[in-house]
């Protein structure tokens, strides 16, 4: 690839991922005036991605408008640091979320979830005290326990909806312990659970409680993490070609720019 062919591109990627930086650190502000503390908790994480694209992108594209094979050898490093950092979380995301899946009942449209069934990452994470205290406020502000009354008027509704895993293991008990639904966010709990299963004796029908202290409300959140991860994954494998191609033509920006300085 030639001097200028080289440079011109990685001059302009450079200067869109820059405004992509811009944007990223933008949202992270916006989140940061939320008084939802569900979203503050990623404010920094997201000012932090925008902050290191805005730095090696401004490092690339000075690296290529000045033709400087220092700044491109720096940005080079921070690429492939980034490449790297990518790769190893890829397949650590893979190997996580192989476990798990939901287990069909008779009589319903969606699925249940138990906690044994995923890794012992997501049992860890999800059985640290601190951890789930947090998670389980932010799924009590959230109200879809509480909004599901509104959205399944009859009771014939509410049994033929295709729950999310959260709502299947928080807003429930599970179906083992035989309660019956009298409509979408009530259960008559006169009756004695025919299972051993804890959920049943842990599952209220008060707003804040339900079944947010149930390991069945812990499954319905790893499958979500875990079918959430799965995007994140897929997604940083075609963010790892794109970035691998850049890399290319940087080396050979790089390559070009050192090429020049030492005939000049």
């Amino acid at each position: 690839m030639g001097v200028g062919m080289s440079t011109f591109v990685i001059r302009w990627i450079n200067f869109l991922t820059m405004l992509l930086a811009v944007g990223v650190i933008g949202f992270g502000v916006w989140m940061s005036t939320h008084h939802d503390g569900c979203r503050k908790s990623l404010t920094l994480p997201v000012l932090g991605l925008g902050a290191f694209i805005f730095l090696i992108s401004i490092i690339g594209f000075l690296g290529a408008m000045k033709n400087n094979s220092i700044l491109l050898s720096i940005y080079l490093i921070m690429l492939c640091v980034i490449l790297v950092a990518i790769l190893v979380f890829t397949v650590l995301a893979f190997i996580v979320t192989n476990n798990g899946s939901g287990h069909n009942v008779a009589g319903l449209s969606y699925k249940e979830y138990q906690l044994q069934d995923y890794s012992s990452w997501f049992l860890k994470q999800l059985n640290n005290t601190n951890n789930w205290k947090h998670l389980k406020s932010c799924l009590v502000k959230s109200e879809d326990c509480n909004n599901l009354s509104k959205r399944y008027k009859t009771l014939k509704q509410y049994k033929a909806a295709k729950l999310t895993p959260i709502e299947a293991g928080c807003c429930r008990p599970p179906s083992e312990c035989g309660y019956p639904a009298v409509n979408a966010s009530y259960y008559d709990l006169s009756f004695h659970p025919v299972s051993s299963n804890k959920d049943c004796k842990l599952y209220k029908n008060s707003r804040a409680i339900k079944c947010y202290n149930c390991d069945s409300c812990k499954a319905g959140v790893a499958q979500y993490m875990k079918t959430e991860w799965r995007v994140v994954a897929i997604f940083n494998v075609v963010l790892f070609v794109v970035l691998s191609m850049v890399y290319l033509v940087g080396c050979c920006a790089r390559r070009n720019a050192a090429s020049s300085r030492s005939k000049a």
